[in-house]
């Protein structure tokens, strides 16, 4: 073999083992998902192509406001497989979360959500956020299952995959989302 062809044979080498060094940092950084359904509309639409951020929460806490995505022990209808879901956090550890009348309270304090499709939120909740928990609800009300179901409830902070931090998809709605 000749020595142009051994450097060439290894400078493909080291360029695959770039990349795919450069694919294993990506990955354990940042996590593509697919919204599925309409929960959180306005917000995202069905079908949005999102990344999340892994590790936003390796040094700080979830915030009330933050989008984020867990890991549930829902099935999903098609595959069978647990379902990630998409959804907002609304009161974090330690917050006293009222739900009456359709007005969602923080302690004490009515919460102002422009974000929200429907000014109806349904439920009769008064709870203490649990430790190392969040409170998670879609933006889409009527149409989103959320922590306000029992077979959900509050969300353990070690489900969270990540914090959602960009829309690729659709095109024209490309950015960071809020």
């Amino acid at each position: 073999m000749s020595s142009k062809l051994k450097k060439e044979i290894f400078e493909w080498i080291k360029t695959i083992a770039v990349a795919l060094l450069l694919a294993a940092i990506i990955t354990s950084v940042v996590a593509p998902t697919i919204v599925s359904g309409e929960s959180m509309y306005p917000t995202l639409k069905d079908r949005d192509y999102l990344f999340v951020n892994k590790l936003a929460y390796m040094t700080k806490e979830p915030q009330r406001g933050d989008i984020i995505v867990f890991k549930t022990d829902l099935l999903d209808m098609e595959s069978g497989k647990e379902k990630d879901l998409v959804k907002r956090v609304i009161a974090v550890e330690g917050e006293h979360l009222v739900i009456k009348d359709n007005k969602v309270s923080v302690d004490g304090k009515v919460l102002k959500e422009d974000y929200i499709h429907d000014v109806y939120t349904d439920g009769d909740i008064d709870i203490v956020i649990p430790e190392n928990q969040v409170f998670t609800m879609g933006d889409n009300r009527p149409n989103s299952g959320d922590s306000r179901q029992d077979n959900l409830g509050p969300i353990n902070e070690d489900d969270i995959i990540g914090k959602v931090m960009v829309r690729l998809y659709p095109f024209n709605s490309i950015g960071t989302v809020k």
